[in-house]
């Protein structure tokens, strides 16, 4: 008998992706086979997204379109937070899915699977547990890139008005090191080079499980498993980067000196409606004690445009702000009144209209400083990993740009998954060129 096929298209944050590679080797275990397409699949599944109204839409449209591609006696299931959130929801509305399997039910996904493709001899791996951890520790295939993301912890404990991730993610849950160790040391072991630790609060890693040390021992403890190159980390909330962390990631050589500030706004009324803490004056006193302790560090944020009550006065401040701060990157997005949020219930809420117009602005002043701040950096020496070749040329990243939301080095040579010193010889927009250094 020959084994069911599966495709899986994933659909929002790197977290997501971390699940779907996860999903995929529970299920090879388990004895499926990964589909080449979707058209030649007897399961198709999408990995959704619900963090915000366009991501719902995207994640809508993207069952729609496979479930018109795919085989007529083929099945299509929908999984993610889209599931977890809007299950019933979905249930109802979707006649084209044949099964809407929740965060919180993956364990019960192979069973679910094997009553779609009809095969009553069909013998998977059954799974214990039906719990949304059971990810946490499933083996995972070696990624095609020669960089990986990893997930920490799961969940969140902020009280963020306009985020409704708590509410189908539920509360922090954090791993334990040396579980996150030894995924680590099996990926870097497969040749993965690069590490990125993701959480939706990673600065808070360990607090729950009373972890000592926090997400500072935790960077200690896993920085010298042999074969890795570069710790990068995501999404550090404001009032969880202590001092201590900011030494850490500026003296130890294996982590990027990367930062990646959420800091969603600077004008502090809004922020105090966001449930967030700090002011302009304080992520600016933050930004430079970064850059006291690693001028060279690299600094990224997001910010929304348009959250209930935003004024052009705070459009000013936060434009001022991006002047001041000149951080490297920055992603600008409009304000999703999301269900169930105390923000969605909020006065004065801001016409779709005239937050895209204030978005634009804004993104129009960070282009010219990011523009600037590439422009920079020519003439400098870094070490690049190459992560892929794209039309006979081979395209890398410094420790100042992450994979897939920052830009690019543009290489003279290189394979991916090499490692090469690279002097900066120009800058053309988001992206640089670079030769490689002969040692």
């Amino acid at each position: 008998m020959t084994n069911p096929t599966v495709w899986l298209t994933t659909l929002g944050c790197s977290k997501n992706q971390v699940d779907s590679e996860k999903l995929t080797s529970m299920l090879d275990e388990a004895g499926y086979s990964l589909a080449t397409d979707a058209e030649t699949a007897d399961v198709v599944m999408v990995n959704t997204c619900a963090f915000i109204e366009a991501a719902r839409q995207e994640s809508i449209d993207t069952i729609m379109e496979l479930a018109a591609d795919k085989r007529d006696d083929s099945s299509l299931v929908v999984l993610g937070c889209m599931a977890q959130r809007y299950e019933t929801e979905l249930v109802a509305a979707l006649p084209e899915a044949d099964a809407v399997v929740p965060l919180d039910r993956y364990g019960e996904l192979v069973g679910r699977l094997d009553t779609l493709t009809a095969k009553p001899d069909w013998q998977p791996i059954r799974l214990s547990s039906s719990k949304m951890d059971i990810l946490y520790e499933t083996k995972r295939p070696t990624p095609t890139t020669p960089y990986a993301y990893v997930k920490v912890a799961e969940g969140c404990d902020k009280p963020c008005t306009f985020c409704a991730i708590p509410l189908f993610r539920g509360k922090q849950r954090s791993r334990p090191p040396v579980n996150i160790r030894d995924e680590i040391a099996e990926l870097a072991a497969g040749g993965v080079g690069e590490i990125v630790l993701v959480a939706q609060d990673l600065a808070a890693f360990g607090r729950d499980i009373k972890a000592p040390g926090g997400i500072v021992d935790l960077l200690r403890f896993v920085t010298d498993v042999d074969g890795l190159e570069r710790l990068r980390l995501f999404y550090l909330y404001p009032k969880e980067i202590r001092p201590e962390l900011i030494t850490e990631m500026a003296s130890n050589p294996r982590i990027a000196s990367y930062f990646d500030l959420s800091l969603q706004h600077v004008s502090q009324r809004l922020l105090r409606a966001m449930k967030r803490p700090g002011s302009g004056d304080r992520h600016l006193a933050l930004v430079e004690a970064i850059k006291a302790a690693e001028p060279t560090a690299a600094t990224r944020s997001s910010f929304i445009v348009g959250f209930p009550g935003e004024t052009e006065d705070d459009v000013e401040e936060l434009a001022e702000f991006l002047e001041a701060a000149q951080l490297d990157w920055a992603g600008f997005f409009p304000y999703s009144a999301e269900e169930g949020t105390p923000a969605a219930l909020m006065d004065d809420q801001i016409p779709g209209d005239e937050a895209v117009s204030r978005l634009r602005y804004l993104q129009a002043i960070q282009d010219d400083i990011t523009v600037a701040r590439n422009v920079s950096q020519t003439g400098t020496i870094v070490k690049v990993l190459v992560d892929q070749v794209e039309d006979d040329t081979p395209v890398g990243r410094s420790y100042r740009e992450a994979p897939e939301i920052d830009g690019v080095i543009v290489l003279d040579r290189g394979t991916p998954g090499e490692w090469l010193d690279v002097e900066i010889t120009g800058a053309f927009g988001t992206d640089l060129t670079g030769v490689v250094v002969d040692g």
